[in-house]
C-alpha cells in the first residue's frame, strides 16, 4: 500500500547482488554496460530521486534529467538545475509533474521508498558480493514479477544478470 500520495507512476530503480548488496563505499561494484544502457533509457527525462550521498558518487549531473537531491544538510551546495528537499514526501511532491519519476538510491532512500513506489525496476547480479549498502528483501506478498530477462556473463560483462520488473500486488 502506497504511503505517500501521488498521482504519477512512481518507480525505483536498482541494481543488486544475489545477497542484496547495492554498493560498497558510496560505489557501484561491478559495472555492467547493458544495466548502464537500461538505467539511462529509463530515466532518460525524468525526474530521479536521490539521497546526498548518491548524487556525490557522480562525477557530475546526469544528462537529460531532473535531479532532486534528499538532504538534512542546510545550504547544501549542488550544481544549478539540481533541486534539493529534505524528505522523501517533499521529493515526490517536486516531481508530481512528472508521469514516471525514478527513485535511484541509496539504501536508506530506498528503504523509505519502497512503500511508496508503483514498480521495481530490478537489475540483479549473478553473484555475491561484500557491501556496506544493502536493498531491503522483495516482499512476494506484496508484489508480483512481470517481466524478467536473463542476460549470460560475455566479453563485455563480467556477470551474469537479470532484468525484473515488479508490480505492486
Amino acid at each position: 500500500m502506497k504511503t505517500i500520495n501521488q498521482t504519477s507512476k512512481l518507480t525505483l530503480i536498482v541494481a543488486v547482488s544475489e545477497n542484496n548488496v547495492i554498493g560498497k563505499d558510496n560505489n557501484l561494484i561491478w559495472h555492467l554496460k547493458n544495466d548502464l544502457q537500461r538505467f539511462k533509457a529509463l530515466t532518460s527525462g525524468h525526474c530521479i530521486i536521490m539521497g546526498r550521498k548518491t548524487f556525490e558518487s557522480f562525477p557530475k549531473p546526469l544528462p537529460n534529467r531532473t535531479h532532486i537531491v534528499i538532504t538534512r544538510q542546510l545550504n547544501y551546495k549542488v550544481p544549478e538545475g539540481v533541486m534539493v528537499v529534505s524528505s522523501l514526501k517533499a521529493a515526490i511532491e517536486a516531481s508530481k509533474e512528472d508521469p514516471r519519476p525514478y527513485i535511484i538510491g541509496g539504501g536508506e532512500i530506498y528503504k523509505q521508498a519502497l512503500n511508496s513506489v508503483d514498480l521495481i525496476e530490478l537489475t540483479k547480479v549473478h553473484q555475491t558480493f561484500k557491501g556496506d549498502t544493502f536493498f531491503p528483501e522483495i516482499d512476494d506478498t506484496c508484489w508480483e514479477e512481470i517481466k524478467s530477462k536473463y542476460n549470460e556473463k560475455d566479453e563485455i560483462h563480467q556477470y551474469p544478470f537479470s532484468f525484473i520488473t515488479y508490480k505492486r500486488r
